[in-house]
Parts: C-alpha cells; structure tokens; sequence
C-alpha cells in the first residue's frame, strides 16, 4: 500500500493494517506464551516435585538469571537498533531465527535425565533456565517492537494490543488447560497410605516437547502475515554503532516510561505469582489439581466479554483510565478472596473461582491495552529525543518484566519456605495447606494496590495528553519527511 506526500512523491502507508494481519501478529506472543507459561505454571512445581531441588537453591537460581539479563536484554535491543533493515524488516527476521533455539531450550528445561545426582541437577537446571531466557530475549524484544512500525495510527496499535492478548490468552491454554488434566500420576503415599496425585516428569517432558514444535510454526505464521511499515526518519542513519547508555539515560528521564515500566512488572509479578501458587493451592489446599484448569478459563472469559467493546471504552474513556479503574476493581475482589479465608466458603473451590472470574474482568482492561500504552511511551521517546530507539527501549522495558518474573520465581519458593512447604513430602499438613491460602490471595490484593497507585497517580499519558502528543509527533513527522 502506498500513498502520496506533500511533494507528491510516493511513500509506503504506515497504517490500514487488516484483520489478517492482526491476527498474525498475535501470533508471535501465542508462540511465545506457548512456552513462557509453562514457567509460571510448572516450572517450579517441576524443580519442587520431580528434581526435589531446594527452594533456596530456586530461589538463587532465579536471582543469578536475572543478573545475567541485565546484562544482555539491553546488549540486543541495542545490537538491534544499530543494523540497518534487511529485505524482511528491522524485527521480524530476529523473531523467525531464534524461535527455533527458544523451542528446544523449552523443550530441555523440562527433561529430567535419569539418575543425576542433586548437584548435577541443580546445575542443569541453571544451564537449561539460563539458555530459555536468552533466547525469549532474541525473540520477544524484537517481536514487542515491532509493534510500533506496523502501524502509527492509534486505534489500530490499541487493536495490536488487544490481538496480542488474545495470542497471548491461546497461549496459555495447554499449561493452564489441557496440562493439568495430562500431566499428573496417581501414587501412594508411603506415610499415610493414601492415593494422591504427583507431576509426572515424563509426562510433562513429551507435553512440553509436543508444545514446543507447535511454538515454531505459530511464529512461521507470524513472520509470514506481517509488514513493517513505520520507517526511521531520514536524519536518523543507522551507523552500526550501539547507543546503549545514551538512550538508557534518556529512557530513565521519562516518568510516563518509568511509571509503566514499574506497573507493568508488577503485573507480569502477578500473573506468574498466581499461576504458580494456584497450582499448589489446588493440588494441595483442596486437593483436585484438575480443577486449576479452570483457572485459564476464569481469567480469559472476561477478556472475551470484554473484546467487542474495548475500542469503544478506550476512545470514550482513555487507556490509563480504564487500566486504572479495572485494577482498583481487582483489587478489592483479591482482598474479598483473603477474607473468606476466615469462613468456612474457603473449602468450597466454586466461589473462589467465581472471585477468581471477577479478579480477572478487572485485569482484563490492562491486559488488553498494556502493550498500546508500551507503544505510547516509545512515541513519547521519539517526541522528547528526536529518536526511533524501539529496540532498546522495548529490551529495558522487557528487563523489568523479567524483574517481575524474578519478583515471582524468587517470591514463591521463598514465601513457601516460610510456611513450611515439605518439597520431599507427598502431602502437606493442613496448616501449611491453610498458610498456601493465606499466601494465594493476599499477596495479590497487596500488588494490585500498589500497580492501581502507580498507574492511576503515576503515569502521565492521559487521554487529553495522548491527543496532545499524537499531533505533536504527527506535525513532527511532516516535517521530517517533507526536508
């Protein structure tokens, strides 16, 4: 597609993306999440359970990669920015070439190899935990940049961000669906002589391989049906230099940035907390780990209810707006769940998963719309500097979400140590199973507070702002093309 500019010369359209093409792109986080849930969901189960590696040793595990990702998250967003574009664009081709190293170091992490002692386990664990994270960095930095040279019109990147979500919601649907109900062994525990179920680490292993395969075509798909269109301004060459500390600096001047940076990690910290102790909860607390099956379909249906309508709540209200109000919302819901603890409702799954139904409705405005306000604030970059740096920009705002993920991986095994969690034991007594309830539902009521005041108090792009800088950097842009 092409149109004309104020000389009459002919330029490549940086909007009017279709329905097709939007589902393309949410391809690429339906074959990132394909894997990246398994981590919230099982991995630590998979180290607790079937490796019986300590929870300290997770916990510095988690912390050690984090280190590492400090290290090289902002290495490739940088090393990105500096190359010139290829035939195929200046992000997809990273996508499509490190999905197939990302598939296999899913698919090993999870293949438990017979006989190990616990050292050597611990440090496979360490190389295989490692390998996923570096190579999720070389697929979902450039895939969450790519965002914002699809398309420049802001309704179309607020669809982007809601296509994404739903990619992101398909995603989960085998680690928080379909693999609860495969991946469980029904044994005897020697201590009491009861039937319970425990993680079959076969069984996991060929789900995540089968996962695995699946995950690099989705991304074929992604790489296949997209177009980058938004392109770098004449006066910004690339040079094949890195600009990492310049643009950092500059990054960490922009409150709008930092604010959603923090909120967003908290977010990330959230979904991968819940996902993880869900999964204790319903194994141990009441005892039908099947039943976490539902969790996904809590969780999602309100997104499905609320996708029709999401467009029209973001132009009448504002992105931050509805965000803010949803969190609130969730919020007290998680608060409510905590307190029920202290009746007798709390045995009864069915109204924790009706809570759990209204938690969700109220994080569904932010899950939709957190990847648009991500593309806000790297236009809000551009406005300040002059700049497109989409790469380093989005490899430090991924950095704090892996901070969120750290929060998690870190929080969880830490948290059921302190109640006293058994990783040898087949079963838990009831008080450590009444403390994994405590530590299921007020944590979570805890962050989203935190996550509402720094959304709601924090970032600054309003709706009347956002106006404000779309026609600032649009009259910016004009100009640019036009010298």
């Amino acid at each position: 597609m092409s149109e004309l500019n104020e000389k009459g010369q002919q330029t490549t359209a940086t909007h009017g993306i279709t329905t097709k093409e939007k589902m393309a792109y949410a391809c690429g986080d339906f074959g990132g999440v394909l894997t990246f849930s398994l981590i919230s969901s099982f991995l630590t189960m998979f180290y607790t359970d079937c490796m019986h590696i300590p929870l300290a040793q997770i916990t510095v595990l988690m912390l050690i990669a984090r280190v590492w990702d400090a290290i090289n998250d902002p290495l490739w967003g940088g090393f990105i920015d500096s190359r010139k574009p290829t035939k195929y664009g200046r992000f997809r081709p990273y996508v499509m070439w490190a999905s197939v190293p990302l598939a296999i170091a899913a698919a090993l992490m999870f293949f438990k190899i017979p006989g190990l002692t616990a050292n050597q386990y611990l440090i496979y664990a360490y190389v295989t935990y490692i390998l996923y994270g570096m190579m999720y960095t070389g697929v979902n930095i450039p895939y969450g940049s790519l965002a914002s040279v699809i398309t420049d019109d802001p309704r179309e990147r607020s669809s982007l961000s809601v296509w994404r979500s739903v990619g992101a919601g398909f995603g989960n649907v085998p680690s928080m669906i379909l693999l609860p109900l495969l991946v469980y062994s029904q044994v005897v525990d020697e201590a009491t002589g009861e039937s319970v179920k425990v993680l079959d680490s076969n069984k996991m292993f060929f789900a995540v391989l089968a996962i695995s395969v699946l995950s690099v075509g989705i991304y074929a798909l992604h790489f296949k049906g997209t177009k980058e269109r938004v392109q770098l301004p004449p006066s910004q060459k690339r040079e094949g230099k890195m600009h990492i500390f310049r643009t950092v600096g500059d990054l960490l001047k922009n409150p709008p940035f930092i604010f959603l940076c923090i909120t967003s990690m908290l977010l990330i910290a959230f979904q991968m907390y819940t996902q993880t102790t869900y999964n204790y909860l319903f194994k141990n607390f009441y005892q039908q780990p099947n039943l976490y099956s539902f969790v996904t379909v809590c969780t999602y249906v309100p997104m499905a209810l609320f996708l029709p309508i999401i467009g029209k709540l973001v132009v009448k209200y504002g992105k931050k707006e509805i965000c803010a109000f949803g969190l609130a919302f969730a919020a007290v819901i998680n608060f409510i769940m905590y307190g029920i603890g202290f009746t007798s409702l709390a045995s009864n799954p069915m109204v924790f998963m009706v809570l759990l139904f209204l938690s969700g409705a109220g994080q569904t405005f932010l899950t939709l719309e957190v990847w648009a306000l991500v593309m806000d604030v790297i236009d809000y970059h551009e406005l300040k500097t002059g700049r497109r740096e989409e790469g380093t920009s989005y490899a430090l705002y991924s950095f704090t979400r892996k901070l969120g993920q750290t929060l998690a991986g870190v929080g969880v095994p830490v948290l059921l140590a302190v109640i006293g969690y058994n990783v040898e034991a087949t079963a838990q007594t009831a008080e450590v199973t009444n403390r994994l309830y405590t530590m299921a539902t007020l944590v979570p009521a805890i962050v989203l507070v935190v996550m509402f005041v720094c959304l709601f108090f924090g970032y600054s792009l309003s709706k009347p702002k956002l106006q404000e800088m779309y026609k600032e950097l649009e009259t910016k842009r004009a100009k640019e093309m036009a010298e």
